[in-house]
C-alpha cells in the first residue's frame, strides 16, 4: 500500500484557472494499484488518450484540506506521458466537491513509483 500526500487543486465552476488547496492525502492499495497498471497497459496498446479508474472510497482513506470535501464522486485519471524513449503511465485523483460541483484534483504521480 502506498500512502500519498500530493498538492491539490480546485477549479470552481465557471472559473478559468484552478487554485491550490493544499495537500491531499490518500492510500493506493494493491487492488487499485493493479487497476492503474491495467489501465496504463491498455492505453499503451490502444489509441485511447486517458482512462478513468473507479476507486473504493473505504480503502482510499481520502483526506482533503478543510473546506474542500466531501466529494460527490472520485476516480483516478490515468494517462500516458511520452518521454523521449518510452511512455510512462501517470495518474491523479479527480473528483467533484459535493457542495457545489467544483472540480477537485491532485498533481500527477507515476504509476511505477507506487509500492506493491
Amino acid at each position: 500500500m502506498s500512502a500519498l500526500t500530493i498538492e491539490g487543486w480546485c477549479k470552481v465552476n465557471g472559473q478559468q484557472k484552478s487554485t491550490p488547496v493544499g495537500e491531499i492525502h490518500f492510500y493506493v492499495d494493491g487492488p487499485l494499484h493493479q487497476r492503474l497498471e491495467q489501465a496504463e497497459e491498455r492505453l499503451q496498446n490502444t489509441l485511447e488518450r486517458e482512462a478513468m479508474v473507479d476507486v473504493d472510497m473505504s480503502s482510499l482513506e481520502l483526506k482533503l484540506p478543510e473546506g474542500y470535501g466531501p466529494l460527490s464522486d472520485c476516480q483516478m485519471r490515468v494517462y500516458i506521458h511520452n518521454e523521449i524513449h518510452y511512455e510512462r503511465g501517470q495518474f491523479h485523483l479527480v473528483g467533484h466537491r459535493a457542495s457545489d460541483g467544483s472540480l477537485i484534483y491532485s498533481n500527477a504521480v507515476l504509476i511505477d513509483q507506487l509500492l506493491d
